[in-house]
């Protein structure tokens, strides 16, 4: 029986030509192997499965070859290259940094650089793994790498570049390897089938790129996994099912269900999706997908930044000619929104469930208001036969699950929507005090505002005293410390209509117009029946000595009353505050 190889090994590129995906990096060696201007360090860094350890080999095998085409290429036939293709060359050295890590493996490897090539110009040291080595390592390893032998070339391969220290950093030609894009891996994966004469979808060899993330090896490795499921055919619901991939059509009936404002539909949809295995967050990242491609299939432009087949292309480019732009945007932010909250919900099913309620309700909302604009604009210009409240009625929330309840309103009352707004309460305080103290009678306007100069009647101290105390009893339930601090108040009348109200500070006037002065003009000009009152107030210039407000004043009042207060401040040099 034949021993089976992997594809990955089978297939593994022998020259620069056959590298998928990193032309520009193939390129440049090709050239400094052409102008014999070869780096005595190398560094090759990137993700897994996307080319490095491949490309240090052929470059090893390159440089020592011995009959180079005219391509630049190894000529696979020369003896340094037989002995390479068997695995006997004694030029090329690999070494598994994860597992020689430590300062004598370094040490052995230093030794072992000294010694010339038995056959061809150059000895190759491969690192692989190079971020693994300890930092005494990496420190040892310094000097031989700035300053090898010229027969010594060292080829480093990493996936964390950032653990390499910069003084290994600055003495090697840096590569940064990319990963492979979905169409150069279905190129590859078309190859090797055709090689091992199994057919294939061009939809399901789409799914295995998708899956690779960017990873040959990866996709290969896929690939022989899939043959060892189905044989020698190989079809997309094969490769959906035997990768647990959630197929596309449950992303186009998803999306159909939203369009028509179907909630029923979606969320049956998304139970089944769970009975099935599938993860309702993998659900949500994929719809989330599902609804870029859309909205990319909406320009011709962008149609190509859609990583699909042409048969899936087409049925995108079909539904998105139903999905009006706003429905995508809103879209895209709900499945945002979700994607990013769905780990700290604690009822995850329900959180992506309401999610699905808001994607439906995008466009019976905004078809209501479609009509409701229409109708108005049409009631604006005349026409009769239009009239939301008549062509339009109010379904019922039984009858339509998706359509938000709203509260019930007082009769007369506008049923509109009203955003909240933030505000400042700083500057809401600051607006308040301006207008307090701005004056004028356009201010506190009431009812009695709009009253003629006949209307407006006399009144006398007695008067005002009276409605004064009037006010205070207003606050007795709601505040009775503060009814009998305002009826113990003594207000004066000042040319007729000014009322003036002293206060002992400035503290008092503040906080008495912020919360009581528009409150009491309003009141005094009912009470009184005059519109025209005007109402200020102010700090009183009399002194009262006996009331300590300041915090030099209250310790003054201490101190009178015990001169031991003032003893003790002075003798430990303390502050009033």
């Amino acid at each position: 029986m034949e021993n089976f190889i992997v594809s990955a090994r089978k297939y593994r590129p022998v020259i620069f030509d056959d590298v998928v995906g990193q032309e520009s990096i193939t390129l440049t060696l090709k050239n400094a192997i052409k102008t014999n201007h070869l780096a005595q360090a190398y560094l090759f860094c990137g993700p897994r499965g996307v080319g490095k350890t491949t490309c240090a080999r052929i470059l090893a095998k390159t440089i020592n070859c011995q009959n180079l085409t005219d391509k630049i290429e190894a000529c696979g036939k020369c003896e340094s290259c037989q002995a390479f293709d068997s695995s006997r060359s004694y030029n090329i050295h690999e070494l598994d940094a994860a597992s020689n890590n430590k300062v004598d493996d370094i040490r052995t490897l230093t030794d072992q650089v000294k010694i010339p090539p038995q056959v061809g110009r150059y000895s190759v040291y491969i690192i692989d793994e190079v971020h693994m080595l300890s930092t005494s390592a990496f420190n040892a390893f310094l000097k031989t790498l700035e300053e090898p032998p010229p027969h010594a070339v060292f080829i480093l391969a990493t996936t964390e570049k950032q653990k390499i220290i910069p003084t290994i950093l600055s003495r090697c030609q840096i590569f940064d390897f990319h990963r492979i894009t979905i169409d150069d891996i279905v190129n590859r994966l078309q190859y090797v089938a055709e090689q091992e004469n199994v057919e294939s979808e061009q939809e399901a060899l789409q799914i295995i790129a998708q899956k690779s993330d960017g990873s040959m090896r990866d996709a290969l490795s896929i690939l022989d996994q899939i043959v060892s499921y189905k044989g020698k055919t190989i079809t997309y619901a094969d490769v959906i099912e035997n990768l647990n991939v959630l197929d596309y059509e449950y992303y186009l009936r998803a999306t159909d269900a939203f369009l028509s404002g179907d909630v029923a539909s979606s969320l049956l949809l998304f139970n089944d999706i769970l009975e099935k295995g599938f993860d309702g967050h993998n659900f949500i990242a994929g719809l989330s997908s599902h609804f870029r491609n859309l909205l990319v299939c909406k320009d011709e432009v962008t149609l190509k930044l859609v990583e699909a087949g042409s048969a899936i292309r087409s049925r995108y480019r079909e539904q998105t000619l139903r999905c009006p732009l706003e429905f995508l945007y809103k879209g895209l932010e709900i499945l945002s929104a979700c994607d990013i909250y769905y780990r700290t919900s604690k009822n995850q099913k329900l959180h992506v469930e309401l999610a699905l309620i808001k994607l439906a309700a995008i466009n019976a909302d905004n078809s209501r208001k479609q009509y409701e604009d229409a109708a108005k604009s049409a009631g604006k210009q005349g026409d009769p036969a239009i009239s939301v409240s008549k062509e339009i009625p109010a379904e019922k929330p039984a009858e339509r699950p998706d359509i938000k309840i709203k509260e019930e309103q007082a009769p007369g009352k506008k049923n509109e929507y009203s955003p909240a707004k933030s505000f400042s309460i700083k500057e809401r305080l600051k607006k308040q005090q301006e207008n307090s103290d701005a004056a004028g009678v356009d201010e506190d306007k009431d009812d009695y505002s709009a009253a003629s100069d006949e209307d407006n009647k006399e009144f006398d101290e007695s008067e005002l005293t009276e409605a004064w105390k009037s006010f205070g009893d207003t606050l007795k339930t709601g505040n009775p410390r503060m009814s009998s601090i305002i009826k113990a108040m003594k207000p004066v009348i000042e040319d007729n209509t000014e009322i003036i109200l002293e206060l002992s500070n400035k503290a008092q006037k503040d906080y008495f117009d912020q919360k009581y002065k528009h409150d009491m003009v309003s009141h005094l000009k009912r009470e009184l029946s005059n519109s025209k009152i005007e109402f200020h107030t102010r700090v009183s210039e009399k002194k009262d000595d006996s009331t300590p407000y300041t915090e030099e004043e209250k310790y003054r009042y201490l101190a009178n009353k015990n001169p031991a207060v003032d003893k003790l401040r002075n003798e430990f040099g303390l502050e009033f505050d």
